[in-house]
């Protein structure tokens, strides 16, 4: 074995150990952080495939998507702490049946269509990228990207929301709160 496939290997633990404790967790802080960690392992195979640029887009998106997703939907709904609600027996199996069928449908297509690392180089240039990611006719990434960029904002905006919005018996009280400071400061006056 190589050195190469010996740091394949290990990375590829590194994200798999990281994702499964992502899913398993019972503490959704500790849940977002471990999907931190298989992330980063995930750029970690890009700078092992040499296209660094991908890695550091890696980096910037996704690892600093994870941050404002522990910022935005886990400490603005002070929830961080709190321990997850245990999913049905039924949800974990359908779970584990959907896992299952998702490897058998990748090693199905790996094996049909017989694919093979070999000595083929691609040229992924970062010109090469950019004006890939630019281009509005065939192939190319404008409209998606645009489309993913108006749905987090839509989502930042849901979280928000979601965030502020005050729960029914909370409300009340603070109606009456607000009441009761209107008529103090009617006698207050009225002195």
């Amino acid at each position: 074995m190589t050195a190469s496939q010996i740091i394949f290997y290990i990375l590829s633990a590194f994200i798999l150990g990281t994702a499964i404790l992502s899913v398993t967790t019972t503490k959704i802080f500790r849940s977002a952080i471990w999907l931190l960690f298989s992330l980063i392992g995930v750029a970690g195979l890009y700078f092992w495939l040499e296209v660094e640029f991908i890695a550091a887009v890696q980096i910037v998106v996704y690892v600093g998507g994870i941050v404002v997703l522990i910022i935005f939907s886990i400490f603005l709904t002070q929830q961080s702490g709190k321990e997850m609600v245990k999913p049905p027996m039924l949800r974990s199996i359908a779970s584990v049946l959907a896992i299952l069928f998702g490897f058998a449908l990748t090693y199905f297509l790996i094996y049909k269509n017989n694919f093979q690392a070999g000595d083929k180089s691609f040229d992924w240039s970062v010109n090469k990228i950019g004006n890939q990611m630019l281009a509005t006719g065939e192939n190319g990434y404008a409209l998606p990207f645009e489309v993913v960029s108006i749905l987090l904002l839509a989502a930042m905006v849901g979280c928000i929301v979601i965030a502020i919005k005050v729960p029914a018996g909370e409300k009340k009280e603070q109606e009456q709160v607000n009441i009761e400071s209107l008529k103090e400061k009617e006698i207050v006056e009225g002195l």
